[in-house]
């Protein structure tokens, strides 16, 4: 591998933590802060937030060598700020470095040349913030409403990506009315990204109140499922579990009621099989269009229009929520076959996810138990072939004592449950994930339903 000089007022691609490879620019730290210890590293400040840090030469590229390979594996809203910060900077220091030149150009004439202008100023602070705005970026404020769409190929026959996409570019929203039923965690961060890409949408709550928020920022207001189902062309739900499902299209004032000819209904919602064919079957009756399309992710990936759609039943619904599921998700799959299919598939992503954080969970109280570091556990876990955002994520939750919800303890017990029961329909062991759905029940008995999944660590402490 080539040696890669870097020096102070380089522009770099830096790795900070869980986080993806971040645009920044090597600075002078402050004189108070001492240099770590160690390897060699250089004081990087981070476009579009305020943050700051010493990191390893080896986390870090150079900018635009590696700026369309990095633009193609990250898409988060936050990171299209900072690259757009990047852009606005560069923008601004050509300007400073043509006017200096021009300038030099007038009054230097027939003198000796004088040695190039360095063009990076350390202190531009407003570019590290993302804009010139008085207001402080926060690395939690959303980065903008352009959203960088990355094309997935697949070759697998049974699961496609999807086709629409618009490489560099912004989205551009359906011309077709969406409702949308249901604003939990989930949900919520859904609508947002939906109006925030131009989509006209129409919501419904079961608590009313949960719908101001969106009306404020351009949303319609319908007063029941089946209304909003009649306003619109595409109705996509989001809800907690199937009985809330199946009440939301067959009870009164239902979705069922509102269904006419050619309109489409998504559900979004993570339920069983079994529930999917049945809302199918009655939507498809009337004739309606169907297509589920369960979501991988968590409040905050719903919030950074990151989340990932598995979709299964009508491909002509899934071809028209095109840029739907761009607006709200990294990617999205098309399963071939009945609708169920993509109930199956989420079943058992999230079975493989709740296992995997009861696992965690054990593995930290084991530390506890045997007088070991948790945090050196983590930073191990997190520098090793099991390193990723949800391990640091979560741990850090555990660590910090904060079970504030991403994904609800008691949705992941659910799906568990859910996964189990699909496992026993075909006669499939799944010892695994019923030992882990038992310390989710212990955890459900010590009041953790409405705390995050993560929260499944207080079942191993009491």
């Amino acid at each position: 591998m080539a040696t890669v000089h870097l020096r102070i007022g380089d522009l770099v691609w830096g790795k900070l933590g869980r986080y993806p490879p971040w645009p920044g620019k090597i600075v002078s730290p402050p004189k108070d802060l001492k240099k770590p210890r160690g390897k060699k590293c250089f004081f990087v400040k981070f476009f579009g937030t305020e943050d700051h840090a010493w990191i390893k030469v080896e986390q870090l590229k150079p900018y635009h060598p590696h700026k369309e390979e990095m633009i193609k594996i990250n898409k988060g809203k936050r990171f299209q700020q900072a690259v757009d910060a990047v852009e606005e900077y560069l923008k601004k220091a050509k300007g400073k470095d043509q006017t200096h030149s021009d300038d030099k150009s007038k009054s230097d004439k027939g003198r000796k040349a004088a040695k190039p202008m360095k063009i990076i100023e350390e202190d531009d602070e407003d570019a590290f913030k993302g804009g010139s705005s008085d207001k402080p970026a926060s690395s939690m404020e959303p980065i903008t409403k352009r959203l960088k769409i990355i094309e997935e190929d697949t070759r697998s026959t049974s699961i496609q990506a999807a086709d629409s996409t618009a490489i560099n570019g912004s989205i551009t929203p359906t011309d077709k009315r969406i409702g949308f039923l249901g604003l939990g965690l989930m949900g919520s961060g859904v609508v947002s990204n939906l109006l925030k890409m131009g989509h006209v949408v129409t919501v419904w709550n079961r608590t009313a109140e949960k719908c101001d928020l969106f009306i404020q920022e351009g949303a319609r207001l319908g007063r029941t499922p089946a209304e909003v189902v009649s306003m619109c062309d595409i109705t996509f739900s989001c809800v907690s579990d199937p009985k809330a499902a199946r009440d939301l299209v067959l009870g009164p004032s239902g979705v069922l009621q509102g269904i006419r000819p050619g309109k489409c209904y998504v559900e979004m919602s993570t339920v069983d099989p079994e529930t999917i064919m049945e809302l199918a079957q009655v939507i498809t009756s009337r004739g309606g269009r169907f297509l589920e399309a369960p979501v991988s992710g968590s409040q905050q990936l719903s919030n950074d229009g990151m989340l990932v759609i598995v979709a299964a039943g009508d491909r002509s619904v899934y071809e028209d929520c095109s840029s739907c599921f761009q607006a709200m998700g990294k990617t999205s799959f098309f399963i071939a076959g009945e609708a169920g299919n993509a109930a199956r598939m989420m079943l058992i992503i999230n079975m493989v996810q709740g296992s995997f954080m009861a696992t965690i969970a054990e593995g930290l109280t084991l530390a506890q138990a045997t007088g070991q570091s948790q945090q050196t556990f983590l930073d191990i876990l997190c520098h090793g072939q099991m390193a990723s955002t949800f391990v640091d994520q979560k741990c850090q939750n555990i660590l910090q004592g904060n079970f504030k919800p991403d994904y609800y303890l008691k949705h992941i017990q659910k799906d568990l449950r859910l996964a189990i029961s699909m496992g026993d329909s075909v006669n499939h062991p799944t010892p695994m994930a019923a030992a882990a759905n038992e310390v989710y029940k212990r955890a459900k008995a010590l009041d953790q339903s409405d705390n995050d999944m993560s929260a499944v660590y207080r079942a191993y402490i009491h």
